[in-house]
Protein backbone atom coordinates (compact mmCIF):
# COMPACT_ATOMS: atom_id res chain seq x y z
CA UNK A 1 0.00 0.00 0.00
CA UNK A 2 2.82 2.07 0.89
CA UNK A 3 4.37 2.06 -2.52
CA UNK A 4 1.06 2.34 -4.53
CA UNK A 5 0.84 5.76 -2.63
CA UNK A 6 4.66 6.95 -3.29
CA UNK A 7 4.39 5.68 -7.06
CA UNK A 8 0.99 8.11 -7.01
CA UNK A 9 2.96 10.75 -4.90
CA UNK A 10 6.13 10.43 -7.87
CA UNK A 11 3.05 10.75 -10.40
CA UNK A 12 1.34 13.83 -8.96
CA UNK A 13 4.90 15.46 -8.37
CA UNK A 14 5.31 15.00 -12.36
CA UNK A 15 1.95 17.13 -13.34
CA UNK A 16 2.35 19.84 -10.51
CA UNK A 17 2.38 23.37 -12.19
CA UNK A 18 6.41 24.97 -12.36
CA UNK A 19 7.74 26.01 -9.00
CA UNK A 20 7.01 29.16 -10.11
CA UNK A 21 3.30 28.94 -10.12
CA UNK A 22 2.71 26.32 -7.26
CA UNK A 23 0.62 28.69 -5.31
CA UNK A 24 -1.99 27.45 -7.51
CA UNK A 25 -2.96 24.01 -6.36
CA UNK A 26 -4.48 23.25 -9.97
CA UNK A 27 -2.97 20.13 -11.56
CA UNK A 28 -1.90 20.59 -15.03
CA UNK A 29 -0.19 18.33 -17.85
CA UNK A 30 3.29 19.24 -18.38
CA UNK A 31 4.04 20.64 -22.20
CA UNK A 32 5.46 17.78 -23.67
CA UNK A 33 8.81 18.65 -26.17
CA UNK A 34 9.21 14.95 -27.66
CA UNK A 35 9.69 15.35 -31.63
CA UNK A 36 12.92 16.04 -33.67
CA UNK A 37 12.89 20.06 -32.84
CA UNK A 38 12.15 20.01 -28.70
CA UNK A 39 12.19 23.81 -28.58
CA UNK A 40 9.07 23.75 -30.44
CA UNK A 41 6.33 25.26 -28.26
CA UNK A 42 3.91 27.65 -29.01
CA UNK A 43 3.77 31.55 -28.03
CA UNK A 44 0.22 31.80 -27.07
CA UNK A 45 -2.43 29.62 -25.12
CA UNK A 46 -4.01 26.89 -27.09
CA UNK A 47 -6.95 28.31 -27.49
CA UNK A 48 -5.77 32.08 -28.01
CA UNK A 49 -3.55 31.03 -31.32
CA UNK A 50 -4.17 32.98 -34.54
CA UNK A 51 -5.73 30.01 -37.41
CA UNK A 52 -6.52 30.47 -40.88
CA UNK A 53 -9.81 28.98 -41.85
CA UNK A 54 -9.83 29.45 -45.64
CA UNK A 55 -7.30 30.98 -48.25
CA UNK A 56 -8.63 31.74 -52.09
CA UNK A 57 -6.97 33.44 -55.30
CA UNK A 58 -7.87 34.41 -58.51
CA UNK A 59 -5.52 33.10 -61.44
CA UNK A 60 -2.73 35.06 -62.11
CA UNK A 61 -2.74 36.65 -65.50
CA UNK A 62 -0.45 38.09 -67.86
CA UNK A 63 -0.57 41.95 -67.56
CA UNK A 64 -1.65 44.01 -71.03
CA UNK A 65 -2.35 40.61 -72.94
CA UNK A 66 -3.73 38.43 -70.27
CA UNK A 67 -7.27 37.34 -68.97
CA UNK A 68 -7.51 40.28 -66.90
CA UNK A 69 -5.76 43.24 -68.87
CA UNK A 70 -9.35 44.79 -69.46
CA UNK A 71 -10.21 43.99 -65.30
CA UNK A 72 -10.53 46.70 -62.86
CA UNK A 73 -8.66 46.46 -59.78
CA UNK A 74 -11.36 46.31 -57.19
CA UNK A 75 -12.66 43.61 -59.77
CA UNK A 76 -10.09 41.04 -58.93
CA UNK A 77 -10.45 41.66 -55.29
CA UNK A 78 -13.94 41.72 -55.03
CA UNK A 79 -14.25 38.01 -55.80
CA UNK A 80 -11.48 36.20 -53.15
CA UNK A 81 -13.17 38.88 -50.46
CA UNK A 82 -16.91 37.31 -50.99
CA UNK A 83 -15.53 34.22 -51.60
CA UNK A 84 -14.50 34.22 -47.97
CA UNK A 85 -17.26 34.41 -46.36
CA UNK A 86 -19.61 32.80 -49.20
CA UNK A 87 -17.70 29.51 -48.60
CA UNK A 88 -17.41 29.91 -44.56
CA UNK A 89 -20.93 31.60 -44.20
CA UNK A 90 -19.19 33.90 -41.81
CA UNK A 91 -21.45 37.18 -41.28
CA UNK A 92 -19.10 39.47 -42.90
CA UNK A 93 -20.46 42.17 -39.81
CA UNK A 94 -17.89 40.18 -37.45
CA UNK A 95 -14.68 40.96 -39.39
CA UNK A 96 -12.83 43.50 -37.15
CA UNK A 97 -10.39 44.62 -40.32
CA UNK A 98 -9.32 43.74 -44.03
CA UNK A 99 -5.47 44.71 -44.92
CA UNK A 100 -4.47 44.71 -48.18
CA UNK A 101 -1.12 44.33 -49.47
CA UNK A 102 -0.75 46.59 -52.72
CA UNK A 103 2.13 47.99 -54.23
CA UNK A 104 2.46 50.05 -57.80
CA UNK A 105 -1.28 52.25 -57.52
CA UNK A 106 -0.92 55.44 -55.91
CA UNK A 107 -2.11 54.92 -52.37
CA UNK A 108 -4.89 56.85 -51.85
CA UNK A 109 -6.64 55.67 -55.34
CA UNK A 110 -6.00 51.99 -54.30
CA UNK A 111 -7.02 52.38 -50.75
CA UNK A 112 -9.90 53.84 -52.54
CA UNK A 113 -10.41 50.56 -54.83
CA UNK A 114 -10.11 48.09 -51.92
CA UNK A 115 -12.93 49.81 -49.66
CA UNK A 116 -15.25 49.76 -53.17
CA UNK A 117 -13.98 45.69 -53.45
CA UNK A 118 -15.31 45.37 -50.18
CA UNK A 119 -18.29 46.58 -51.24
CA UNK A 120 -18.59 44.96 -54.14
CA UNK A 121 -18.58 41.63 -52.05
CA UNK A 122 -21.16 42.24 -49.81
CA UNK A 123 -19.48 43.71 -46.57
CA UNK A 124 -21.33 46.35 -44.58
CA UNK A 125 -19.70 49.90 -44.57
CA UNK A 126 -18.88 49.16 -40.21
CA UNK A 127 -15.90 46.98 -41.40
CA UNK A 128 -12.67 49.16 -42.24
CA UNK A 129 -10.17 48.45 -45.14
CA UNK A 130 -6.41 49.68 -45.28
CA UNK A 131 -3.65 49.11 -47.36
CA UNK A 132 0.16 48.19 -46.94
CA UNK A 133 2.87 48.39 -49.02
CA UNK A 134 6.73 46.09 -48.19
CA UNK A 135 6.51 45.76 -52.09
CA UNK A 136 7.27 41.58 -53.06
CA UNK A 137 5.82 40.90 -49.41
CA UNK A 138 2.87 43.33 -49.08
CA UNK A 139 0.66 40.40 -49.41
CA UNK A 140 2.43 38.08 -46.85
CA UNK A 141 2.99 41.39 -44.82
CA UNK A 142 -1.02 41.90 -44.57
CA UNK A 143 -1.80 37.99 -43.61
CA UNK A 144 0.98 38.99 -40.33
CA UNK A 145 -0.49 42.37 -39.95
CA UNK A 146 -3.77 40.52 -39.28
CA UNK A 147 -2.49 37.78 -36.89
CA UNK A 148 -0.74 40.76 -35.09
CA UNK A 149 -3.69 42.50 -34.59
CA UNK A 150 -5.45 39.13 -33.74
CA UNK A 151 -2.96 38.54 -31.06
CA UNK A 152 -2.90 41.93 -29.49
CA UNK A 153 -7.09 41.69 -29.10
CA UNK A 154 -7.54 44.21 -31.11
CA UNK A 155 -10.30 41.83 -33.15
CA UNK A 156 -10.91 38.53 -33.21
CA UNK A 157 -11.63 38.01 -36.89
CA UNK A 158 -9.38 39.46 -39.69
CA UNK A 159 -8.82 39.40 -43.66
CA UNK A 160 -5.22 39.60 -44.93
CA UNK A 161 -5.20 40.43 -48.54
CA UNK A 162 -3.28 41.07 -51.35
CA UNK A 163 -3.95 42.89 -55.08
CA UNK A 164 -1.57 43.80 -57.91
CA UNK A 165 -2.81 44.61 -61.30
CA UNK A 166 0.56 45.40 -63.31
CA UNK A 167 -1.73 45.84 -66.44
CA UNK A 168 -3.35 49.33 -64.85
CA UNK A 169 0.04 50.41 -62.97
CA UNK A 170 3.43 49.62 -64.21
CA UNK A 171 6.51 49.79 -62.35
CA UNK A 172 8.03 53.13 -63.01
CA UNK A 173 9.87 55.84 -60.48
CA UNK A 174 7.43 58.88 -60.15
CA UNK A 175 9.00 62.47 -59.92
CA UNK A 176 12.73 63.22 -59.90
CA UNK A 177 15.42 61.74 -57.46
CA UNK A 178 16.67 63.02 -54.85
CA UNK A 179 20.48 64.24 -55.90
CA UNK A 180 21.64 63.11 -52.13
CA UNK A 181 21.13 59.45 -53.03
CA UNK A 182 24.34 59.77 -55.04
CA UNK A 183 26.39 60.63 -51.58
CA UNK A 184 25.42 57.33 -50.28
CA UNK A 185 26.09 53.80 -51.89
CA UNK A 186 23.34 52.09 -50.02
CA UNK A 187 20.69 54.59 -50.52
CA UNK A 188 22.18 54.86 -54.54
CA UNK A 189 21.92 51.22 -54.72
CA UNK A 190 17.64 51.52 -53.44
CA UNK A 191 17.25 52.86 -56.92
CA UNK A 192 18.97 49.57 -58.98
CA UNK A 193 16.49 48.36 -61.38
CA UNK A 194 15.59 44.92 -59.62
CA UNK A 195 17.18 42.67 -62.53
CA UNK A 196 20.26 44.41 -62.09
CA UNK A 197 20.17 43.37 -58.69
CA UNK A 198 19.77 39.55 -60.05
CA UNK A 199 22.91 40.33 -62.20
CA UNK A 200 24.40 41.13 -58.80
CA UNK A 201 23.45 38.32 -57.38
CA UNK A 202 24.32 35.57 -60.27
CA UNK A 203 27.66 36.89 -60.28
CA UNK A 204 28.65 37.56 -56.78
CA UNK A 205 27.65 34.24 -56.05
CA UNK A 206 28.26 32.35 -59.20
CA UNK A 207 24.84 31.46 -60.06
CA UNK A 208 24.87 30.12 -63.90
CA UNK A 209 22.71 31.10 -66.43
CA UNK A 210 22.29 27.46 -66.74
CA UNK A 211 20.80 27.16 -63.53
CA UNK A 212 18.48 29.58 -63.69
CA UNK A 213 17.22 28.15 -67.05
CA UNK A 214 16.93 25.28 -65.28
CA UNK A 215 15.22 26.32 -62.36
CA UNK A 216 12.56 27.89 -64.99
CA UNK A 217 11.79 24.99 -66.88
CA UNK A 218 11.46 23.21 -63.79
CA UNK A 219 8.79 25.90 -62.58
CA UNK A 220 6.54 25.58 -65.59
CA UNK A 221 7.13 21.44 -65.58
CA UNK A 222 5.66 21.72 -62.03
CA UNK A 223 3.21 24.37 -62.39
CA UNK A 224 1.72 22.42 -65.54
CA UNK A 225 1.52 18.87 -63.88
CA UNK A 226 -0.68 20.82 -60.85
CA UNK A 227 -2.36 22.55 -63.80
CA UNK A 228 -3.12 19.27 -65.69
CA UNK A 229 -3.99 17.26 -62.07
CA UNK A 230 -6.48 19.93 -60.89
CA UNK A 231 -4.41 21.08 -57.97
CA UNK A 232 -5.32 24.72 -58.10
CA UNK A 233 -8.50 24.38 -58.39
CA UNK A 234 -9.70 24.49 -54.54
CA UNK A 235 -7.41 27.45 -53.87
CA UNK A 236 -8.65 29.64 -57.62
CA UNK A 237 -11.71 31.43 -57.89
CA UNK A 238 -13.19 31.82 -61.12
CA UNK A 239 -13.60 35.46 -62.21
CA UNK A 240 -16.48 36.41 -64.78
CA UNK A 241 -15.25 39.36 -66.69
CA UNK A 242 -14.33 40.67 -70.51
CA UNK A 243 -11.92 40.55 -72.61
CA UNK A 244 -11.84 43.27 -75.12
CA UNK A 245 -10.13 42.70 -78.48
CA UNK A 246 -7.71 45.77 -79.39
CA UNK A 247 -8.22 45.60 -82.89
CA UNK A 248 -11.97 46.12 -83.21
CA UNK A 249 -13.12 46.60 -79.75
CA UNK A 250 -15.49 44.34 -79.32
CA UNK A 251 -16.36 42.71 -75.52
CA UNK A 252 -16.64 39.32 -74.94
CA UNK A 253 -17.39 38.36 -71.82
CA UNK A 254 -15.31 35.35 -70.26
CA UNK A 255 -14.56 33.58 -66.98
CA UNK A 256 -10.83 32.87 -65.76
CA UNK A 257 -9.57 30.34 -63.57
CA UNK A 258 -6.65 29.31 -64.72
CA UNK A 259 -3.22 30.69 -64.82
CA UNK A 260 -2.69 31.87 -68.11
CA UNK A 261 1.43 32.46 -68.01
CA UNK A 262 2.32 29.06 -67.39
CA UNK A 263 4.86 27.04 -70.51
CA UNK A 264 4.18 23.38 -70.42
CA UNK A 265 6.45 23.17 -73.49
CA UNK A 266 8.89 25.54 -71.86
CA UNK A 267 12.78 24.08 -72.47
CA UNK A 268 16.23 24.67 -71.61
CA UNK A 269 17.17 24.47 -75.67
CA UNK A 270 14.31 27.46 -75.70
CA UNK A 271 15.31 29.39 -72.92
CA UNK A 272 18.67 29.46 -74.01
CA UNK A 273 17.77 31.56 -77.24
CA UNK A 274 16.87 34.52 -75.57
CA UNK A 275 18.89 37.66 -74.89
CA UNK A 276 19.76 39.07 -71.40
CA UNK A 277 17.66 41.81 -70.96
CA UNK A 278 19.48 44.15 -68.23
CA UNK A 279 23.32 43.30 -69.05
CA UNK A 280 24.92 42.56 -72.30
CA UNK A 281 26.73 40.03 -70.84
CA UNK A 282 24.55 39.15 -68.33
CA UNK A 283 22.52 35.88 -67.65
CA UNK A 284 18.72 37.70 -66.73
CA UNK A 285 16.30 36.65 -69.40
CA UNK A 286 12.47 37.13 -69.66
CA UNK A 287 12.25 33.42 -69.46
CA UNK A 288 14.39 32.51 -66.13
CA UNK A 289 12.34 35.87 -64.36
CA UNK A 290 9.30 36.37 -62.99
CA UNK A 291 6.18 36.96 -64.88
CA UNK A 292 4.55 40.43 -64.81
CA UNK A 293 1.20 39.79 -63.52
CA UNK A 294 -2.10 40.81 -62.38
CA UNK A 295 -4.28 39.19 -59.51
CA UNK A 296 -5.73 39.04 -56.13
CA UNK A 297 -5.80 36.75 -53.23
CA UNK A 298 -6.98 37.01 -49.19
CA UNK A 299 -6.46 34.74 -46.56
CA UNK A 300 -9.44 34.58 -43.26
CA UNK A 301 -7.45 34.44 -39.94
CA UNK A 302 -9.36 34.22 -36.64
CA UNK A 303 -8.65 33.57 -33.16
CA UNK A 304 -8.46 29.63 -32.73
CA UNK A 305 -11.37 29.54 -29.65
CA UNK A 306 -13.65 31.32 -32.60
CA UNK A 307 -13.24 29.47 -35.37
CA UNK A 308 -13.76 26.44 -33.01
CA UNK A 309 -16.77 27.81 -31.40
CA UNK A 310 -18.12 28.78 -35.31
CA UNK A 311 -17.30 25.06 -36.10
CA UNK A 312 -15.38 26.26 -38.79
CA UNK A 313 -12.20 23.72 -39.60
CA UNK A 314 -8.48 24.87 -39.23
CA UNK A 315 -6.91 25.04 -41.89
CA UNK A 316 -3.37 26.32 -41.33
CA UNK A 317 -1.75 27.70 -38.33
CA UNK A 318 0.10 31.43 -38.03
CA UNK A 319 3.30 30.72 -36.28
CA UNK A 320 6.15 33.39 -37.17
CA UNK A 321 6.59 36.11 -39.34
CA UNK A 322 9.99 38.14 -39.92
CA UNK A 323 10.84 40.55 -41.85
CA UNK A 324 14.70 41.64 -42.41
CA UNK A 325 17.33 43.87 -43.96
CA UNK A 326 19.72 42.71 -46.48
CA UNK A 327 22.78 44.49 -48.87
CA UNK A 328 20.01 46.71 -51.40
CA UNK A 329 22.53 45.65 -54.34
CA UNK A 330 21.93 42.03 -54.18
CA UNK A 331 18.30 42.34 -52.69
CA UNK A 332 17.34 39.24 -53.56
CA UNK A 333 19.55 37.14 -50.86
CA UNK A 334 16.55 38.30 -48.68
CA UNK A 335 14.94 34.68 -48.27
CA UNK A 336 18.34 33.49 -46.99
CA UNK A 337 18.27 35.44 -44.32
CA UNK A 338 14.55 35.93 -43.09
CA UNK A 339 13.81 32.40 -43.48
CA UNK A 340 16.24 31.02 -40.78
CA UNK A 341 14.85 33.71 -38.72
CA UNK A 342 11.41 32.60 -38.95
CA UNK A 343 12.11 29.50 -38.46
CA UNK A 344 13.81 30.00 -35.43
CA UNK A 345 11.47 32.06 -34.23
CA UNK A 346 8.65 29.28 -34.15
CA UNK A 347 11.16 27.54 -32.32
CA UNK A 348 11.70 24.73 -34.96
CA UNK A 349 14.88 23.73 -37.39
CA UNK A 350 14.98 24.01 -40.71
CA UNK A 351 14.52 20.61 -41.17
CA UNK A 352 11.93 20.67 -39.51
CA UNK A 353 10.53 22.16 -42.64
CA UNK A 354 8.50 19.74 -44.72
CA UNK A 355 7.29 22.40 -47.26
CA UNK A 356 8.32 26.01 -48.73
CA UNK A 357 6.72 28.67 -51.13
CA UNK A 358 9.68 30.91 -52.22
CA UNK A 359 8.97 33.57 -54.43
CA UNK A 360 10.75 33.45 -57.94
CA UNK A 361 11.59 36.60 -58.41
CA UNK A 362 14.86 35.67 -60.71
CA UNK A 363 15.89 32.52 -61.35
CA UNK A 364 19.39 33.50 -60.03
CA UNK A 365 18.04 34.72 -56.34
CA UNK A 366 15.77 31.54 -56.68
CA UNK A 367 19.13 28.86 -56.88
CA UNK A 368 21.17 30.87 -54.63
CA UNK A 369 19.01 30.86 -51.66
CA UNK A 370 17.67 27.19 -52.24
CA UNK A 371 21.05 25.94 -51.95
CA UNK A 372 22.45 28.53 -49.10
CA UNK A 373 20.20 27.13 -47.15
CA UNK A 374 20.87 23.33 -48.15
CA UNK A 375 16.84 22.91 -49.33
CA UNK A 376 15.70 19.36 -50.50
CA UNK A 377 14.32 21.03 -54.33
CA UNK A 378 11.37 18.21 -54.14
CA UNK A 379 9.96 20.42 -50.62
CA UNK A 380 10.41 24.11 -53.14
CA UNK A 381 7.76 25.32 -54.66
CA UNK A 382 6.53 21.50 -55.74
CA UNK A 383 3.64 23.49 -57.67
CA UNK A 384 5.98 25.90 -59.82
CA UNK A 385 6.64 29.33 -58.98
CA UNK A 386 6.25 32.73 -59.97
CA UNK A 387 8.42 32.24 -63.15
CA UNK A 388 5.51 29.97 -64.53
CA UNK A 389 2.58 31.22 -62.57
CA UNK A 390 3.14 35.01 -61.94
CA UNK A 391 4.29 37.39 -59.46
CA UNK A 392 1.46 39.97 -58.98
CA UNK A 393 3.30 42.40 -56.23
CA UNK A 394 1.16 42.76 -54.10
CA UNK A 395 -0.54 39.74 -54.01
CA UNK A 396 2.22 37.52 -54.48
CA UNK A 397 2.22 36.74 -50.35
CA UNK A 398 -1.79 36.14 -50.37
CA UNK A 399 -1.12 33.85 -53.00
CA UNK A 400 1.32 31.59 -51.61
CA UNK A 401 -0.58 31.03 -48.13
CA UNK A 402 -3.53 29.46 -50.60
CA UNK A 403 -1.40 27.84 -52.65
CA UNK A 404 1.35 26.52 -49.39
CA UNK A 405 -1.81 25.91 -47.33
CA UNK A 406 -4.33 23.46 -50.25
CA UNK A 407 -1.08 21.90 -50.46
CA UNK A 408 -0.50 21.08 -46.74
CA UNK A 409 -3.83 19.53 -46.57
CA UNK A 410 -3.39 17.49 -49.81
CA UNK A 411 0.04 15.82 -48.48
CA UNK A 412 -1.58 15.41 -44.93
CA UNK A 413 0.38 13.58 -42.11
CA UNK A 414 3.50 13.53 -43.96
CA UNK A 415 3.66 17.64 -44.52
CA UNK A 416 3.17 19.56 -40.54
CA UNK A 417 5.43 22.92 -40.69
CA UNK A 418 5.38 25.20 -44.40
CA UNK A 419 7.37 28.60 -45.02
CA UNK A 420 6.79 31.03 -47.09
CA UNK A 421 9.34 33.42 -48.22
CA UNK A 422 10.18 36.48 -50.58
CA UNK A 423 13.07 38.90 -51.37
CA UNK A 424 11.67 42.50 -51.37
CA UNK A 425 12.98 45.55 -53.54
CA UNK A 426 15.56 47.85 -51.50
CA UNK A 427 16.97 45.20 -49.61
CA UNK A 428 14.74 43.09 -47.41
CA UNK A 429 13.30 39.64 -47.02
CA UNK A 430 10.34 38.53 -45.44
CA UNK A 431 9.57 34.42 -44.30
CA UNK A 432 6.62 33.63 -42.16
CA UNK A 433 5.90 29.74 -40.91
CA UNK A 434 2.36 28.26 -41.02
CA UNK A 435 1.44 24.82 -39.37
CA UNK A 436 -1.06 22.35 -40.81
CA UNK A 437 -4.58 22.78 -39.17
CA UNK A 438 -5.86 19.36 -38.78
CA UNK A 439 -2.62 18.29 -37.31
CA UNK A 440 -2.09 19.96 -33.94
CA UNK A 441 -3.43 20.00 -30.57
CA UNK A 442 -2.52 21.48 -27.06
CA UNK A 443 0.53 19.53 -27.00
CA UNK A 444 3.84 20.42 -28.97
CA UNK A 445 5.00 17.38 -31.17
CA UNK A 446 7.06 18.74 -33.82
CA UNK A 447 7.00 15.41 -36.14
CA UNK A 448 5.72 11.94 -36.91
CA UNK A 449 7.14 9.81 -34.41
CA UNK A 450 7.28 5.91 -33.82
CA UNK A 451 4.70 4.20 -32.19
CA UNK A 452 4.16 5.05 -28.83
CA UNK A 453 0.62 5.75 -26.42
CA UNK A 454 3.09 8.60 -24.25
CA UNK A 455 2.73 11.20 -27.67
CA UNK A 456 0.17 13.47 -28.39
CA UNK A 457 -2.42 12.12 -31.03
CA UNK A 458 -0.57 13.95 -34.20
CA UNK A 459 2.68 13.03 -33.60
CA UNK A 460 1.50 9.24 -33.83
Amino acid sequence: MEKAAFRQKILLDHLRPSASSQENSNLQASVCLAGDSAAYARSAPFGDDVVIVAAYRTAQCKSKRGGFKDTFPEDLLAPVLKALIDKTKLDPREVGDIVVGTVLAPGSQRASECRMAAFYAGYPETVPVRTVNRQCSSGLQAVADVAAAIKAGFYDIGIGAGLESMTANSMAWDGSINPRASTNTQAQDCLLPMGITSENVAHRFGVTRQEQDQAAVESHRRAAAATAAGKFKDEIIPVDTKIVDPKTGAEKRVTISVDDGIRPSTSLADLAKLKPVFKKDGTTTAGNSSQVSDGAGAVLLMRRSVALQKGLPIFGVFRSFVAVGVDPAVMGVGPAVAIPAAVKAAGLELNDIDLFEINEAFGSQFVYCRNKLGLDPEKVNVNGGAMAIGHPLGATGARCVATLLHEMKRQGKDCRFGVISMCIGTGMGAAAVFERGDGVDPLNNARKIGASNLLSKDAL
